[in-house]
């Protein structure tokens, strides 16, 4: 078996309340660190780093223990985990915020563990741009840097996530928080503009209308896999950056083309159910054939 490179995670934790077209559901495990941790445990070692309150449920520690996450840096804190409840419109193509609780949450301090400073894939997932950067300076030599960010953060304190593009190799976001930042309403100039902030990999994320891709010179577009019927694609965001991350994790030369194929193939997954519990049955094959459909599709785009 192919050896592959431990990733160190830092993110949310949370318990979700979802309202949508295909129904409601509470109680429902989430955060960008638990989508992001179980579609990366799909390739590669996680530790995952993050705070819940002493209210966690004994099911989010079996579901995360299932696909063997290292919780080693996951605090235990009296209070309340975070929630956060959501409302989707008809056709998924916006969500409104109905309440979000912070809990232990807002006094988070990541705490790592000096043997983990040494991870040489690191993702920051969309916590506060001073934690993300407390996190980076944290670690050793990592290869990659990875980040996200949330229209939030660029509201608020612009220059913070301005930082944190000049310390990541790769960043991602949606198209809506690129034009945010930049200024520029338009895909491939936001790229460009975000590249001059320090990142050597852009990544912005379309939704349904796939990604695009900018590296070395080159940019392209890549497209979702057409699920049939979508019932929650809360963390959609989080389990393509998870697939993407995973990927990287392989030995060799990395393939950020194949990397963004396997982020939204696994991304297909998640939408499928309620929650992140979809992505524990996702299997090699089943993975690879949706990877190969977006493939071809992209070449049948790129033929026209």
């Amino acid at each position: 078996m192919q050896e592959m490179k431990t990733i160190l995670a830092v993110g949310s934790i949370a318990i979700d309340t979802i309202e949508a077209p295909s129904g409601n559901r509470n109680n429902v495990l989430g955060g960008s660190a638990t989508y992001f941790s179980l579609a990366a445990s799909l390739f590669a070692p996680v530790k995952l780093v993050g705070v819940v309150g002493n209210d966690y449920p004994d099911i989010g520690w079996k579901l995360l223990k299932s696909r063997n996450i290292n919780t080693d840096n996951v605090q235990v804190i009296n209070g309340k985990t975070f929630r956060w409840g959501g409302k989707y419109n008809y056709d998924y193509s916006s969500r409104e915020t109905i309440f979000t609780e912070l809990g232990v949450f807002e006094s988070f301090a990541p705490i790592i563990r000096n043997e983990d400073c040494q991870a040489p894939l690191v993702f920051l997932g969309n916590i506060q741009p001073d934690l993300q950067l407390l996190v980076a300076q944290s670690i050793t030599s990592p290869g990659y840097i990875i980040s996200d960010t949330m229209n939030l953060w660029i509201d608020i304190c612009p220059d913070k996530v301005g930082e944190v593009l000049a310390i990541s190799n790769i960043f991602l976001l949606n198209h809506e928080e690129a034009f945010q930042f930049t200024g520029i309403n338009d895909i491939r100039g936001a790229a460009k503009n975000l590249h001059a902030a320090g990142p050597e990999i852009v990544v912005i994320k379309m939704g349904a209308e796939g990604a695009y891709l900018s590296f070395n010179d080159r940019a392209l577009y890549i497209p979702v896999f057409p699920v049939e019927r979508v019932i929650d694609p809360t963390g959609a965001g989080d389990s393509f950056a998870g697939g993407f991350m995973g990927c990287l994790a392989r030995a060799g030369k990395p393939d950020f083309i194949e990397a963004v194929l396997t982020g939204s193939a696994v991304a297909s997954f998640g939408i499928e159910n309620f929650g992140p519990e979809s992505l524990l049955n996702v299997t090699r094959k089943n993975l690879d054939r949706r990877i190969a459909s977006i493939r071809d599709r992209m070449a049948a785009a790129e033929s026209v």
